[in-house]
């Protein structure tokens, strides 16, 4: 696996991939990563000719109190997996590659709506630093396929519509969250988890998976996301939101609605935020 970190190698080596006919997938990243990320770049290659990975910790989509600094750094461990994944090259910049002029004198995009809620509504300027970067790697890489994974649901949905509004060629594709035997989603945060709460948060997978069967049983929509809320309350944790959504553009469904709906939930346990969701189909 080849390993870069200016924008001019990059392109050069993917120029000679385009020169031979090839196709390039794409999977962008922050590192520390785990499994989830790394069935990513499996899809990716099962797709395309040539896979390119990404490890950037991006700035300007953590908030003022939140962990931007100390966000594991681990690229020897990712590139060793990375490469057993099947990764052809691993584009690692630094900030100045991706913001010549600083993270705050940067050109700064706001995808509305969709942001507006959910996750937009507790991390404020979040979306807007995703979106930013996203649309920088797309640039630098031009793949034809980027892939995310499902479990940031709604920066899939974020990133989805950026691409369809800008008319990016790029083809976004989702792959399902990849889950721990009991049902945990996979994520770099759970490392932050205590032995009693990584047993307690199997509690999140739980809920998602009752708030599904109750909508199916005809329930009302705000009376599930209240129970909802309140059993993760009583198992300790610290609810952001509980909610359902329609899974095409994350707008509130009415009651009645079961079909193409997705329910969230991100919540606190001790001092680990950790988020998740569930599609109804």
């Amino acid at each position: 696996m080849q390993m870069v970190q200016d924008a001019a190698g990059l392109r050069a080596t993917i120029r000679g991939w385009r020169s031979q006919g090839q196709t390039v997938g794409f999977v962008p990243t922050m590192g520390n990563l785990h499994a989830g990320h790394y069935s990513l770049v499996k899809l990716a290659k099962a797709r395309t000719d040539r896979v390119v990975a990404s490890v950037f910790v991006n700035p300007t989509q953590f908030g003022p109190h939140e962990d931007f600094e100390r966000y594991p750094r681990t690229l020897a461990q990712d590139q060793a997996g990375l490469a057993e994944a099947g990764c052809d090259l691993l584009f690692t910049p630094d900030v100045a590659t991706i913001y010549p002029f600083g993270p705050a004198s940067s050109v700064s995009l706001h995808v509305p709506d969709i942001t507006d809620t959910l996750e937009g509504t507790h991390r404020p300027g979040h979306f807007d630093g995703v979106a930013t970067v996203v649309c920088k790697l797309f640039n630098l890489v031009q793949p034809d396929i980027a892939i995310f994974g499902q479990k940031d649901f709604q920066q899939l949905k974020v990133i989805e519509r950026m691409v369809r509004d800008l008319s990016l060629p790029v083809k976004v594709m989702s792959a399902p969250t990849q889950r721990a035997d009991d049902g945990l989603a996979l994520s770099s945060r759970n490392q932050y988890l205590s032995a009693d709460e990584r047993a307690e948060s199997v509690m999140i997978y739980q809920t998602l998976q009752q708030m599904r069967d109750l909508i199916a049983k005809g329930h009302a929509r705000k009376v599930v996301e209240q129970a909802a809320a309140s059993r993760l309350e009583r198992a300790g944790f610290v609810p952001d939101y509980a909610a359902i959504r329609r899974a095409e553009d994350l707008s509130e469904p009415t009651d009645g609605d079961t079909d193409g709906l997705v329910a969230l939930i991100a919540a606190r346990l001790g001092s680990t935020r950790l988020i998740d969701n569930l599609l109804f189909d």
